[in-house]
């Protein structure tokens, strides 16, 4: 007897709560085998695709393409085959991973790592009804439409499900960010008829009676004029862009940075030529000994590791519950990287053990899997300080947000030709202005100025950071 399992959305990564369905891989009917992936899905953090644990035939989808499904929702069911020498009674067919096809594993969201050995495949010719539990108690259970299996030989497939009612209660909402947004715009969510599964209300929904209620105070607003502040026109033409995605998490973890750190930010110019210097003679050697060639970026972030093992109490963390400040011994170095998708913060592991080459090539890497929308949350997470450059952006200075829950962040502006006095005289040089924002709860200002000053005196004499490390 074949079984129906059903495959829920699995918990992607940190924190995350929803996930909006880019594109499935799958048809209903398809036959799968285990860890294939099933569907493309996009978080906070980045593009995802799903393996199923199970083997068998695609019985049913759940949610069209763009629409956002909160964790633990049904994505698709399965009909999982009698394994071979097995009755076929279905008996505690659940107890086991593998007598139901499924891999067993619990992370499911990056994939599976049973050995092929133990993998069984199901045989479509075993295929016989299945039938699925009611998701909600004393549902009449309808007959579905017919599916058939592609390119196989196998029985025609029935699956039994039961009939989705709303039962009186709680609203049915999971996703407590969907409570919040229906609570920011006076949404009652007692009115709302949930589009997901079993009368789930989504964020779809949510946003779809927000704009239901723009549309409606936009067309009375056409009709009587409203009078606006200071005597200006009311503008009744706007684009309204949800905060949503990678937008929207940079939003929110931007705002509790500035909610719950008491920021302070210092800066200094820095004279910057010998450091091109020493990068042009490193990128111009030949020969079997000659690496990649070395980014600025790269340098810089050298420094940084060297200038957090002198300064360690800007590689931490606070915790506010237990009022500890958590040192933390490894340097995790996030870089800021944008890309079509919006700002994403790549981290290089353990940058305190690397070279420069080691870091450069690390960077190279991760940034094309950034413009390429191919980091996983695991590459976006965990990091222990920032290095952002915005001087790629044609600008000298800024006051950088600290990528919470971390300490400080050093910001690099663009290094360009100025008059310098070097040496007692008057010249041109080329100058980068660094500035450093930092968690005045973990050090004072002595410390953040410390740390500052040594990273400008290894950009303005390299060989400082030879002599020191």
């Amino acid at each position: 007897m074949a079984q129906v399992l059903e495959f829920k959305l699995p918990d992607l990564g940190e924190g995350l709560t929803e996930a909006e369905i880019v594109r499935w891989l799958v048809e209903v009917g398809d036959v799968v085998a285990i860890d294939q992936p099933v569907v493309e899905v996009e978080t906070a953090k980045a593009m995802v695709e799903v393996p199923c644990p199970y083997g068998g035939v695609v019985t049913a989808r759940f949610g069209e393409e763009g629409t956002e499904l909160p964790v633990g929702a049904p994505l698709l069911t399965v009909a999982v085959g009698a394994p071979e020498g097995s009755s076929g009674s279905g008996e505690d067919s659940g107890s086991d991973p593998e007598s139901t096809g499924g891999s067993g594993n619990v992370l499911v969201g990056y994939g599976t790592g049973a050995p092929a050995a133990r993998r069984r495949r199901i045989r479509p010719d075993r295929l016989d009804r299945a039938v699925t539990e009611a998701p909600v108690s004393g549902a009449p259970v309808v007959e579905a439409p017919v599916v058939e299996a592609p390119r196989v030989e196998a029985p025609v497939v029935k699956v039994l499900v039961a009939e989705a009612s709303v039962s009186e209660g709680p609203v049915p909402v999971v996703s407590p960010l969907v409570r919040r947004l229906a609570r920011q715009h006076d949404i009652d969510l007692r009115r709302l008829a949930g589009s997901g599964p079993d009368g789930l209300i989504l964020r779809a929904d949510v946003d779809r009676a927000i704009r239901t209620a723009e549309e409606t105070a936009t067309a009375r607003a056409a009709q009587v004029p409203a009078a606006a502040p200071n005597g200006v026109a009311a503008a009744v033409d706007a684009e309204r862009i949800p905060l949503r995605g990678v937008r929207g998490a940079v939003a929110d973890k931007l705002s509790r940075s500035r909610t719950e750190i008491p920021d302070a930010t210092c800066w200094v110019d820095a004279d910057a030529t010998e450091l091109m210097a020493v990068r042009a003679a490193m990128n111009a050697a030949t020969g079997p000994s000659a690496g990649p060639k070395v980014s600025v970026l790269a340098l810089l972030a050298r420094i940084c590791t060297a200038a957090l093992a002198r300064f360690p109490e800007l590689n931490s963390t606070v915790d506010t519950e237990a009022r500890e400040i958590v040192r933390l011994s490894g340097v995790h170095l996030g870089f800021a990287a944008q890309t079509e998708r919006g700002l994403v913060v790549p981290v290089v592991r353990d940058a305190h053990t690397r070279n420069a080459e080691s870091i450069g090539a690390e960077i190279a890497r991760l940034t094309e899997l950034a413009r390429t929308g191919k980091l996983s949350p695991a590459q976006l997470t965990g990091g222990t300080f920032t290095l952002n450059n915005y001087g790629v952006f044609g600008v000298d200075g800024s006051t950088p947000i600290i990528n919470h829950p971390e300490a400080a962040m050093l910001g690099v502006g663009r290094i360009m030709p100025k008059p310098w006095v070097h040496q007692g005289e008057l010249a041109v040089r080329q100058v980068v202005q660094l500035s450093l924002t930092f968690d005045h709860r973990v050090c004072d200002g002595g410390t953040a100025g410390g740390f500052l000053r040594y990273v400008a005196d290894c950009v303005e004499q390299p060989a400082v950071l030879l002599r020191t490390v």
